[in-house]
């Protein structure tokens, strides 16, 4: 399938630098029945008692890191945890690094590089576990998107974060999941409406363009996750006494489709996924999802356009760019049902 078939004019000024305060109060472009104007606060009241949702709990670390090999300056992104104190990382410029080379973040934190291919390269700190997380609270960086085009600061260890992210090991945010307050927490409970959580680490590879010309030839990285046999009993449960599920987040509808049988029914699953969800994908797991506006030729609008149909979603992007709807992490949020729309 060809990229240019995702393609559509993105004016810069319309992807959000900041959140919306609170975060309940972005907007919602609701397109479950026709096109509607709402409010993240008014989610409760459009789904129904007994349905479930489902939020991805991972909390993002600062993996965004600037250090020096002798006098050059390299920034690395950590995006693949290969051991206790082994990474993966983007690293820019790439070309400076060599297997061998040192490079110090600061006086007492270092990591030396164990190999390179293209612009990644694996590390090996100087410290793992808990004494490596401590250094990377102290030395690193949020991994904000590169289209916000601005370094990251102290409001960001807060606005990139979930509400209920618990469990650390994420470089990206679920960002559809920045939206939930308590407050909006507690509404959907009294609404009826039960919630359960998964986990998947969401790697700086959801950042990367599609720079091929054909889907079929753009890689997926794989990203690790987790479906407790407790959650996969709920989701199960849910849908056999009728009720849907409203998947929060892409990350979520992709390790859900992973752990999908044909029947629809999901079992519990820990390990990688690398799921690339296109248009033609069959919907088994998720009857609903909440998402952020992604960016053209991204493998995140061909999900949700494989989830709604393209024309669907593209005349809906439209919309919500002629009614300054804000992009992206930090954007407004759209509501859809699964749709067998071209």
């Amino acid at each position: 399938m060809r990229v240019d078939a995702f393609d559509f004019d993105l004016p810069r000024e319309a992807i959000a630098t900041r959140p919306a305060r609170p975060r309940d109060s972005a907007r919602l472009l609701d397109l479950t029945a026709g096109i509607a104007h709402q409010t993240v606060t008014d989610l409760p009241a459009l789904l129904r008692p007994g349905d479930l949702m489902v939020f991805n709990d991972t909390r993002v670390i600062p993996a965004r890191l600037v250090g020096r090999r002798g006098e050059a300056r390299v920034e690395l992104t950590l995006h693949r945890r290969l051991g206790d104190d082994r990474w993966q990382a983007f690293a820019k410029p790439a070309r400076r690094l060599r297997p061998g080379d040192r490079v110090a973040f600061a006086d007492e934190f270092s990591a030396t590089v164990e190999a390179r291919e293209g612009p990644e390269v694996s590390l090996v700190f100087d410290r793992g576990g808990t004494a490596l997380a401590e250094a990377l609270q102290r030395h690193g960086a949020m991994p904000l998107p590169p289209y916000l085009r601005r370094a990251a600061d102290a409001r960001d260890r807060d606005d990139y974060q979930t509400v209920f992210a618990r469990c650390e090991g994420a470089v990206a945010a679920p960002t559809a999941g920045l939206h939930f307050t308590e407050r909006l927490l507690q509404a959907i409970d009294a609404r009826g409406i039960a919630w359960r959580f998964v986990t998947l680490h969401v790697g700086a590879g959801t950042f990367l363009p599609v720079s091929v010309e054909d889907t079929a030839d753009h890689p997926m990285h794989s990203e690790s996750c987790v479906l407790t046999p407790d959650t996969a009993a709920a989701i199960n449960h849910c849908r056999a006494a009728g009720g849907r599920i409203v998947a929060v987040g892409t990350t979520v509808v992709r390790l859900l489709e992973s752990a999908s049988r044909p029947d629809g029914e999901v079992e519990a699953f820990a390990g990688e996924v690398d799921l690339f969800i296109e248009p033609g994908h069959r919907f088994r797991a998720v009857d609903l999802m909440l998402t952020n506006f992604h960016l053209p030729r991204s493998t995140l609008f061909m999900l949700v356009c494989a989830f709604a149909g393209t024309g669907r979603m593209k005349a809906a992007y439209a919309e919500a760019l002629a009614a300054g709807y804000r992009f992206y992490s930090y954007g407004d949020a759209c509501l859809l049902a699964r749709g067998e729309a071209p």
